[in-house]
């Protein structure tokens, strides 16, 4: 019998490593040394990422009602759909597709092999040849693409044999899951156990402080550190792109974003306190990779190793949780003749949409071999939060227009939730776009990170536009 549909065979257990492994990525490696910089206050550092999971655990509540009402593959996009119509959907689907997921995992997959440069020497070409085929784009830089040659086709080639695998089976993509995800969860553990057990670190370090906390210099590095955290936390919402494969989603889904968001809240915070017991505010200010720094006293020259392991693990299950369910939100537009139709099919063989997981593929590949991830993936925690913030206001949308449809989890303290949601992701947006501006003005390309990503979100309007009514009579037509 050919499928037409995708299976429910993905349990609680691989939801769960799904939250998780999305979730843990490099960011807890490399974005606290970025943050320290920004903001060099251990007390206050800990506090923006009790915010930022506090924040993100609001939204994934909020998530969990409307997935139980609504579970389908394609998550947000289903939701959009319904809360606002089919042009905001596309402008999700489209963003998702060009920049925010497909970039993420290029930005990722190029982490993951910059880390096995330090067991494997990867081939590189001479300064000259790298410097031969470049593309400059005005105020946002100038590209390379046989730059890191080698890092870059290790890079394609695992999102590569990451596609493949997703695409032979769901069962794979799980088992590659679950097993990364434990396998970070018990590394992380295992760095704060021993360093916390090592007896050469400072408690002091954690009230030491040299800034003033209520000054609104101070409010700009919480809102620039705050932006790290959140980057570090993104991804959970990847479990709606496959609620449609999720058995018993009523309680699946709640579940796994609850408990998921936990797990990583608490190795979050447990692996900052560790950071800052070795090192004071200043040192971490002055590191380069904090995780490096803070084991080295206790594993010695193998410090720089083990950490370097750690990455590559969990960067590799952060790939292939992204490409097992991005892929996802492309394909429920192609099913529903928004995008073009063949992306939306099943492959009658896995019964996997294959399509939409090497087109997608084939983005991240490009995006590698341009240079342009770093970039591009500075855009995806600001766009991902434009769109949070409307989702956070769709469940007061959703109560109103569907009042008595049935809701097998129900979001508490209605409507407080959401209303703080919103309001903290309009103030995050402004915020950045006011940070972004400032220090264009000092001289710094970083407005590519607002103003770029606002372009984006038009560029989805316009094709909307242009575009599907062709897709959707072609699609008639057949």
């Amino acid at each position: 019998m050919v499928k037409t549909t995708l299976q429910r065979q993905m349990g609680l257990p691989a939801a769960i490593a799904l939250v998780v492994g999305s979730v843990i990525g490099s960011s807890i490696f490399m974005k606290p040394a970025t943050m320290a910089q920004q903001l060099p206050d251990a007390g206050l550092i800990i506090l923006v990422w009790l915010l930022a999971g506090g924040i993100s655990l609001i939204g994934a509540m909020i998530n969990a009602e409307i997935g139980t009402m609504m579970p389908e593959t394609g998550g947000q996009l289903i939701y959009f759909r319904e809360m606002y119509g089919k042009r905001f959907a596309f402008i999700y689907g489209w963003a998702g597709f060009s920049v925010i997921n497909t970039a993420a995992v290029a930005a990722i997959a190029f982490v993951f092999a910059q880390y096995l440069e330090y067991f494997i020497d990867l081939p590189i070409f001479s300064p000259d040849v790298e410097k031969s085929i470049r593309l400059h784009l005005p105020f946002v830089g100038t590209f390379y693409f046989l730059e890191n040659i080698g890092v870059k086709v290790m890079a394609a080639g695992t999102v590569i044999f990451l596609t493949a695998a997703n695409h032979i089976s769901v069962k794979s993509g799980e088992k590659i899951q679950l097993f990364f995800t434990w396998l970070k969860i018990l590394l992380l553990v295992f760095i704060v156990l021993a360093i916390f057990t090592s007896g050469k670190g400072n408690f002091n370090y954690l009230t030491e402080s040299n800034i003033n906390p209520w000054s609104f210099t101070t409010l700009l590095g919480m809102v620039a550190a705050i932006s790290g955290a959140f980057a570090a936390f993104d991804g959970w919402n990847n479990l709606g792109f496959v609620a449609g494969e999720l058995t018993n989603p009523n309680k699946n889904i709640p579940r796994a974003l609850v408990f998921g968001l936990t797990i990583c809240l608490v190795l979050y915070v447990s692996t900052n306190l560790a950071f800052y017991y070795i090192l004071s505010p200043a040192e971490a200010a002055n590191s380069t990779l904090i995780a490096t720094d803070a084991i080295t006293p206790i594993l010695g020259t193998y410090g720089a190793g083990f950490i370097a392991f750690m990455v590559m693990i969990s960067t590799f299950g952060a790939i292939n949780g992204n490409t097992l369910a991005c892929a996802r939100v492309t394909f429920a537009m192609g099913q529903n003749k928004e995008f073009f139709p063949w992306t939306g099919k099943v492959d009658q063989k896995y019964g996997t949409p294959g399509n939409a997981l090497w087109i997608h593929c084939l983005v991240s590949v490009l995006y590698i071999f341009s240079g342009s991830f770093d970039m591009l993936a500075d855009l995806f925690v600001f766009i991902t939060w434009i769109f949070y913030g409307f989702g956070a206001f769709g469940i007061i949308i959703l109560r109103n227009k569907y009042p008595d449809m049935a809701r097998p989890y129900k979001l508490k303290f209605y409507p407080l939730l959401p209303i703080v949601f919103v309001l903290f992701s309009a103030a995050y947006a402004v915020l950045t776009i006011y940070n972004d501006i400032s220090a264009y003005l000092n001289g710094s390309a970083a407005i590519v990170k607002s103003v770029l990503g606002l372009g984006i979100l038009f560029t989805g309007i316009l094709v909307y536009e242009i575009y599907h009514k062709n897709w959707s009579k072609s699609s008639e037509e057949k």
